[in-house]
């Protein structure tokens, strides 16, 4: 046990010495680089500084307020005579989902996807996927 005891301290006492002869020459190499490079050295830490500053300063002063929650247009889908499982189609299509995927998410075939599909493209008077996402949030039914 007195052994072990030695030992230990001998490993802190060496691992001691090693920090400090390593904080020693971290220290010469500061002054080192210093005396050479003086106008540089300075010049980054007033640039590190402001970019601080810069940082702090953009997280307080420029904060954003959280987005209000999204309300749809209930009174176009009445005025549109768009079904609750169609605009679930369309919030899926929004979302980039193939017509495979809305019908297993939906658990309907994929050819009831496309009859919905082809139900809204009427109602929206658009002949594309993309017509009809761009249509929706025009008209505020999506996100």
């Amino acid at each position: 046990m007195g052994d072990r005891l030695a030992t230990v301290r001998l490993v802190a006492i060496y691992g001691a010495i090693l920090a400090a002869a390593s904080l020693g020459l971290r220290w010469l190499e500061y002054r080192y680089l210093v005396r050479a490079y003086s106008v540089e050295v300075y010049v980054a830490l007033v640039a590190l500084a402001f970019l601080a500053l810069g940082v702090w300063a953009g997280t307080r002063l420029f904060r954003h307020a959280p987005p209000a929650p999204f309300v749809p247009n209930t009174r176009v889908v009445e005025t549109l005579g768009i079904s609750p499982r169609e605009l679930e189609v369309l919030d899926l299509l929004a979302a980039g989902r193939s017509n495979k995927e809305i019908a297993r998410r939906l658990d309907v075939s994929p050819n009831t996807v496309k009859t919905h599909l082809a139900n809204l493209y009427e109602k929206l008077e658009v002949r594309r996927r993309t017509e009809a996402i761009l249509r929706a949030r025009e008209l505020g039914m999506i996100r």
